[in-house]
């Protein structure tokens, strides 16, 4: 893509480009516009350049159909938030497992894959659910710290479990089939949850928190009746997605439209107030996830123009790493990456400069997903950027630091959970080699 004419070599443009990217996000300019205005001095400099690709290149990653599935995805989520559909689903998670030691806590993690099912975004479960649960778990006598560590780390789940926004960024992006990765999402991010809920059953017993009275059958099958409505809208979305009923901007959109047919007419729980509002917080979430999918495509689209990745990778390739070594160091990069940067434009940036890396030892397209998503995971509940982290503790009212031990301490299931996921690729390949072969050809 580059000629021999070019004013920068690679070296020097890479320079550039992250070293002022950096200094931005050192003096707290948001990520988004930090990525647009590192590009800024590489195409002042380059004679052949003009700022106006900057614009160009940002406006024309807007025209993609798959993104339309974002704000959609956004906009489900709150509208189960404020229609009811939440408060349904909080009180199957209790008659389901509120009896175990640590009952809120368990509730609070269960609750949390039943979201990620419906709304892909992490951030939005972050937000809900520290609402909804910290100031509960405090009054039942849970510790801060702990409550903001399993409220946050629970809610990363949204990434990992279908329909994620991640995974339709990824497919999108890198050209993956988002059919095959939500059923590659499945089974680690059950194991998450699992992993979570152990977590919670550990401190539970050490520090004596409460639990709710078994429920009887009869209460279960009540709560199951009442939130199998909203129990329908994964099953529309990803099974509408799977077995190619529609894409995945039609699912997000018939989920939009079930969870206010839901909201409105089933649980009558939202209005005309309650829809703006879920309107506004839809707008303003997907502004910043687009705003960000926008600059990092003008930031990878010069890291192309230099052929930055190949220079990169070009001493890498001299490691002769077998899949599974190639695996790790691909998770490293992501887990490094993602203390820095949002998960968006992460995928844009670095998922595009280490594919050449994973195709060149025939790791599979949805296994590298995988990989990546599962690592980019953690970089929302840890320093610097931690967004999921920063949410928490400003409506826990409670320094950061506060709360980092108990969130070192759960991501530990989740390091063995990635891992697992390196090692064993078929984790990750089973679902989709079982329902939907043809996606992985």
């Amino acid at each position: 893509m580059m000629g021999g004419g070019a004013a920068l070599t690679p070296g020097i443009a890479a320079m550039l480009l992250f070293g002022v990217f950096f200094a931005l996000m050192f003096l707290r300019v948001p990520v988004a516009f930090a990525l647009g205005l590192a590009c800024l001095p590489v195409m002042f400099i380059e004679p052949r350049l003009s700022p106006m690709i900057l614009f160009n290149e940002t406006f024309k990653s807007y025209n993609s159909f798959i993104l339309l599935a974002v704000p959609f995805f956004l906009l489900t989520a709150n509208l189960m938030n404020v229609g009811g559909i939440t408060d349904r689903l909080v009180r199957l998670s209790r008659s389901l497992v509120g009896h175990f030691p640590g009952g809120l806590a368990q509730i609070n993690v269960v609750l949390s894959i039943f979201l990620a099912s419906i709304s892909g975004s992490s951030t939005a479960d972050a937000a809900s659910q520290s609402k909804l649960f910290i100031e509960a778990q405090r009054k039942e006598g849970y510790d801060d710290s702990f409550s903001v560590a399993i409220t946050e780390v629970s809610a990363v789940l949204a990434v990992v479990i279908p329909p994620s926004i991640l995974m339709i960024v990824w497919g999108g992006t890198l050209t993956v089939s988002i059919g095959a990765l939500f059923l590659g999402g499945i089974v680690p991010g059950l194991r998450l949850g699992i992993g979570q809920r152990a977590s919670v059953h550990i401190y539970a017993r050490r520090r004596n928190y409460p639990k709710y009275p078994r429920s009887t059958l009869k209460e279960v099958g009540a709560a199951m009746v009442v939130a199998v409505p909203a129990l329908m809208t994964p099953v529309i979305i990803i099974g509408g997605k799977i077995f190619g009923w529609f894409t995945a901007t039609e699912s997000a959109c018939i989920a939009v439209l079930y969870a206010a047919t839901l909201s409105i007419f089933i649980y009558r729980e939202m209005g005309g107030k309650q829809l703006h509002g879920a309107l506004l917080d839809t707008g303003k979430l997907a502004a910043v996830a687009l705003f960000c999918v926008g600059t990092a495509s003008a930031f990878g689209w010069l890291l192309a123009y230099y052929q930055i990745p190949k220079a990169l990778l070009a001493g890498v390739a001299s490691w002769d790493m077998g899949i599974t070594q190639t695996g790790f160091f691909i998770a490293f990069c992501f887990l490094v990456v993602g203390c820095f940067l949002d998960a968006i434009p992460a995928i844009i940036i670095v998922g595009t400069i280490l594919e050449p890396l994973a195709r060149s030892v025939n790791m599979d397209p949805v296994h590298f997903a995988m990989v990546g998503i599962v690592s980019l995971a953690f970089g929302l509940v840890t320093p610097p950027y931690g967004l999921c982290l920063m949410i928490s503790c400003a409506i826990a009212k409670v320094r950061l630091m506060y709360v980092l031990k108990d969130v070192i301490i759960m991501l530990l299931p989740m390091l063995g959970v990635l891992s697992l996921t390196i090692v064993w690729p078929d984790l990750i390949l089973f679902l989709p080699k079982l329902i939907s072969p043809e996606y992985l050809k």
